[in-house]
């Protein structure tokens, strides 16, 4: 990233490239946390959306509707009844219709779904752990409030609900 800042300041003097060193250094952690596609999960056979559907579920301790997961994962409608189909094929999760509403499923871990966040996500913080094991614990509660401050001011700016 400093040879790319590097560049645009010798081409472009006149602009400030100080945004682009957290913007692309943000963008650029993302695309290599993506690539390593979190070992234990992928031992699994999860993907980390999969696990988001199976973890938001878990966390929550009670049933949700496709639209309420929806939000909680900040993943498109259509992209949770997909993940919703897949998990539900493996016998991790059961959908119910709403005895009033048949628009409206009801989605559930199963027993299965729910011994599988709880086997895998011990393994799964610990790899998290590992991968920031160069950051001081200080330094990465200083990053996740940073972090924290840019996700508010995108998530006010394209006024999604906060996290």
């Amino acid at each position: 990233m400093a040879a790319v800042v590097r560049q645009w300041e010798t081409v472009r003097p006149d602009l400030d490239t100080g945004p682009m060193e957290v913007i692309g250094r943000v963008n650029r952690c993302a695309a290599l946390l993506q690539q390593a596609e979190d070992a234990p999960l992928r031992r699994a056979g999860l993907t980390r959306p999969e696990f988001d559907v199976l973890g938001t579920l878990r966390r929550t301790g009670h049933e949700l509707t496709p639209s309420e997961i929806a939000r909680e994962t900040f993943s498109s409608g259509a992209a949770v009844t997909k993940r919703l189909k897949q998990l539900t094929e493996r016998g991790l999760v059961e959908r119910r219709g709403d005895t009033r509403d048949r628009r409206v499923a009801h989605v559930r871990l199963t027993d299965a779904g729910r011994d599988l966040v709880d086997g895998v996500l011990p393994d799964q913080l610990a790899y998290e752990t590992g991968v920031l094991s160069g950051i001081g614990r200080e330094r990465q509660r200083e990053l996740a409030g940073l972090l924290g401050e840019l996700l508010g001011q995108l998530e006010g700016r394209l006024r999604l609900p906060r996290t």
